[in-house]
């Protein structure tokens, strides 16, 4: 027993094992991503006044700075995951299909990165 249907074993069809580890840390992404917007929210709520001083000077502090590196992680983690899901289902064109992985990979991975550096420069001081 084990390996699929018959004919899945004969093409080398049978399960690769990845699902079960894919929808496991795409649930997890989404309870981070739950605590850690809600943390955003309320500490944003929480602010005397939304200027750019205010935040800025909120943003330079340690726990949000870190907060919203953590956030940029998480969420485009997660957003990542998600877009693949939908690429491996519905496209079926091999170009369609490299270029489209060269965008789900690359697009959330420079997002991230801008926005830890965007953070990161503010917490440090920088201009």
């Amino acid at each position: 027993m084990g390996n699929g249907t018959s004919i899945g074993r004969v093409r080398g069809l049978g399960s690769s094992h990845e699902g079960t580890h894919h929808w496991l840390t795409q649930r997890l992404t989404a309870v981070g991503n739950l605590v850690l917007i809600t943390f955003l929210i309320a500490s944003l709520a929480l602010l005397p006044d939304h200027s750019y001083a205010t935040v800025r000077g909120w943003v330079a502090r340690p726990l949000p700075s870190i907060a919203l590196i953590l956030i940029m992680i998480n969420t485009f983690t997660h957003a990542r995951m998600g877009v693949q899901v939908m690429l491996e289902d519905y496209v079926h064109e091999e170009g369609g299909k490299v270029i489209a992985w060269l965008l789900v990979n690359a697009v959330p991975f420079a997002a991230a990165a801008f926005g830890i550096l965007s953070v990161l420069r503010i917490a440090l001081g920088g201009a």
